[in-house]
């Protein structure tokens, strides 16, 4: 990641919109090593008053949906209103080695190349929902890095996919159309808390069936959701560009009637309060494996539960002990 550089220097590149020394405050923030963990603690603490003013928007989507070129296509949109777009896209990473194809900026080759636009690839590292566990911090940088519109793009959808709602102003979901495909393949609970969705790929013979699953999908978010909270279910062409417009519409409009109603604070609020307790539970999991007492019997303890020689419950109570041995 280069020179660590002075709390000053990262701040005063962040707030001028430098996209490099942006870059390089996100690796700081997504380093492990502990000195890197309290400079970057530092920079946000002094970033923290310059944020907040973007809308956040959470993207989720069955495999194969596109989003990554839908976001190509509706980034360059908002580039065309004058908006300055940052797109956090959360790649799979290998449990193996922990290594991340990031492939994501070739498949966003227009928005890649505009300077009012940041795209940042970051591995999921095996993080519940696909979310890298530092993405809520890279946000706020952005956000101080004045970008309007903060994306973040996971991996696909799971059932810990609705993750990505706790840390999002506007969750939208994307989906393909088919016979049945588009309740195929994503869980209840994203379509509960889903803000809106498109389904994608609305183009050539195409077309016709995309409007048939919207549809279908509306009708069903009725009888799911109640009539009084259905939200908007829209179709998007991301390569002829095709409800695009309509799709940002519906975005600004949710977040102006958040902001305006008050729950765009409130929700902001309780997304914090989630925030600082996931923050104790990777605070306490990280004290856990450092500790001597769970060093010296871990690897014993594991070895047996593998074996077949020790129940899980019982190793796990004997590894905790000797956390609160020291």
């Amino acid at each position: 990641m280069g020179r660590l550089l002075a709390v000053d220097e990262y701040v005063a590149g962040i707030r001028r919109g430098d996209r490099a020394l942006l870059a390089r405050a996100i690796t700081l923030v997504e380093s492990e090593l502990p000195a890197h963990f309290e400079r970057s603690q530092a920079v946000l603490d002094a970033v923290l008053p310059f944020t907040g003013g973007a809308v956040r928007i959470g993207l989720s989507g069955v495999p194969g949906v596109g989003k990554s070129t839908f976001i190509d296509a509706f980034g360059m949109h908002l580039l065309g209103k004058g908006k300055r777009v940052a797109v956090l896209a959360v790649d799979p990473s290998s449990s193996v080695t922990g290594g991340s194809i990031l492939g994501d900026k070739t498949r966003m080759a227009r928005l890649s190349r505009e300077v009012d636009a940041f795209i940042r690839p970051s591995p999921s590292s095996g993080t519940l929902g696909g979310v890298a566990r530092k993405t809520r911090e890279s946000m706020l940088l952005c956000e101080a890095a004045g970008f309007d519109v903060v994306l973040v793009e996971t991996v696909g959808v799971g059932q810990s996919e609705t993750v990505v709602a706790d840390m999002s102003d506007v969750y939208l979901v994307l989906m393909l159309s088919g016979a049945g495909d588009e309740l195929q393949g994503i869980k209840r609970g994203i379509l509960e808390v889903a803000d809106i969705l498109a389904i994608n790929k609305a183009d050539g013979d195409n077309a016709f069936r995309a409007e048939r699953a919207r549809h279908e999908l509306a009708s069903a978010l009725h009888v799911m959701r109640g009539a009084s909270v259905v939200p908007p279910v829209l179709t998007v062409s991301s390569v002829e560009g095709r409800g695009v417009p309509e799709l940002w519409q519906a975005v600004s409009d949710f977040w102006a009637a958040e902001q305006a109603s008050g729950e765009l604070e409130a929700k902001r609020r309780r997304q914090g309060v989630e925030w600082m307790q996931a923050m104790i539970r990777d605070g306490l999991r990280r004290m856990f494996e450092a500790s001597p007492g769970v060093a010296a019997s871990h690897d014993a303890i594991e070895r047996e539960v593998r074996e077949g020689r020790l129940h899980a419950t019982l190793a796990a109570q004997r590894l905790l002990a000797a956390f609160r041995q020291g």
